[in-house]
């Protein structure tokens, strides 16, 4: 009978450590969705209407930034005061459509945001 109680202290424990891992995973989920949300929202609606797809503007930021830390700051810097300085699409493309306007986002939903756009456009671990 002792083995049978400890036993159950055992499984009773996995169940509790499964629970709380699917929780976590549950809400890292959430976030992910959150984030992706506010992406489809705020940044692919306006983009719809320009003729240089998002990739281009993220392959343009990897060029120039190459790694995700320096790209996702540099990207915030600019979401949040943009000017045509910080800026790296042509000249042409901000001539004819306007220098885009300064984030009304929140610090957390840009951060989600941006989030979002790295992993949808990212290249490393794509490339074989």
């Amino acid at each position: 009978m002792v083995g049978s109680g400890r036993r159950s202290l055992v499984v009773g424990r996995w169940i509790r450590a499964l629970t709380v891992g699917a929780l976590l995973l549950g809400s890292a989920q959430l976030l992910a969705d959150r984030g992706k949300n506010i992406y489809e929202r705020n940044c692919v609606a306006c983009h719809r209407k320009l003729p240089v797809a998002l990739d281009k503007f993220f392959f343009n930021y990897l060029l120039k930034y190459s790694s995700e830390r320096r790209v996702k700051e540099a990207l915030q810097r600019f979401l949040k005061h943009p000017t045509k300085k910080k800026a790296l699409a042509s000249e042409e493309l901000i001539n004819q459509y306007g220098l885009m306007p300064k984030t009304e986002l929140s610090d957390t939903e840009l951060r989600r945001a941006i989030d979002t756009y790295w992993e949808t456009y990212k290249v490393f671990g794509k490339i074989k």
